[in-house]
């Protein structure tokens, strides 16, 4: 890969140009992380109060009755956000569906347990544990790189 960074006093805006044979995971990840540097944190609200709460301090995401949780060392916050939109913004690098309610971020994770039917059970460093389902659990291996070995 071939990087070149033009600096001019004249440029208003930074635009970066990425222009490639076709769309590979590199490409992505670059992607994601410029889209990432636009989403720095997010409102949560704990009662009547609002907190700013920084991407990495939130170990994951889930739904409870129909409201979107992000979840801190410091406790639980409501989100306006739905899980769908926070899938869009968030960096996909840290960030991955675990089920239909939770989104994890992967540098709060500790281990992960196979279970006898496909899914997988994935714990925290907070000592929290959530379900993978099976829709996510190739999306979940291929983020932590467990296949690594296939190749060889």
């Amino acid at each position: 890969m071939r990087v070149s960074v033009d600096i001019d006093r004249e440029y208003v805006e930074t635009k970066v140009t990425i222009h490639c044979k076709e769309m590979d995971d590199s490409i992505k990840n670059i992607l994601d992380f410029l889209k990432g540097q636009e989403t720095e944190f997010l409102v949560g609200k704990e009662g009547e109060m609002q907190h700013i709460l920084k991407l990495d301090t939130i170990h994951y995401f889930h739904t409870i009755n129909e409201s979107v949780n992000a979840v801190t060392a410091k406790g639980e916050f409501r989100l306006k956000e739905k899980l769908y939109e926070l899938e869009e913004i968030l960096p996909r690098g840290r960030f991955i569906r675990l089920s239909k309610s939770v989104i994890a971020n992967l540098h709060e994770l500790s281990r992960f347990e196979a279970s006898f039917n496909g899914t997988l059970c994935v714990y925290f460093k907070s000592g929290a544990k959530e379900y993978v389902s099976r829709n996510y659990v190739n999306a979940i291996k291929e983020s932590l790189k467990v296949n690594r070995r296939k190749g060889k």
